[in-house]
């Protein structure tokens, strides 16, 4: 049986590879689980989405979130303090994800693209999926 949250992200990208390390650490309950939006389990469950390397996507028991919005409930379902990020949700989307194509169109320029998709560590692999 499938996680009921899913991080899906660019497994080439820095800022990417980032922004997973800090959820990864941020994430204290394992909530959260990760796969590479290049891999079998975004072709399996967001096949209209994995094609797309400009967004993160947070899949959440069958419902989609993307762009601002998939960051935003994931940093909520955290839960602690984290869960106050739910309140930018009340700026509206088109703002939010004005700001977040613009730093997803420059994210390899400022932070990078690695070679390959981000290899967990032995103890991080439980919570990532292929």
């Amino acid at each position: 049986m499938e996680s009921s949250r899913i991080i899906f992200f660019d497994g080439v990208c820095g800022l990417c590879n980032k922004s997973v390390d800090f959820l990864v650490r941020a994430d204290k309950k394992h909530r959260l689980k990760f796969s590479p939006l290049q891999g079998q389990t975004a072709d399996r469950l967001i096949p209209d989405h994995s094609a797309s390397l400009e967004s993160f996507v947070y899949w959440r028991s069958g419902k989609v979130y993307e762009k601002s919005s998939a960051i935003l409930v994931a940093l909520s379902d955290i839960g602690g303090l984290w869960t106050a990020s739910k309140i930018l949700l009340i700026i509206p989307s088109i703002i939010r994800n004005c700001v977040y194509m613009w730093v997803a169109k420059n994210r390899y320029k400022w932070f990078g693209k690695n070679e390959s998709c981000r290899v967990p560590t032995p103890n991080e692999r439980a919570r990532f999926l292929d």
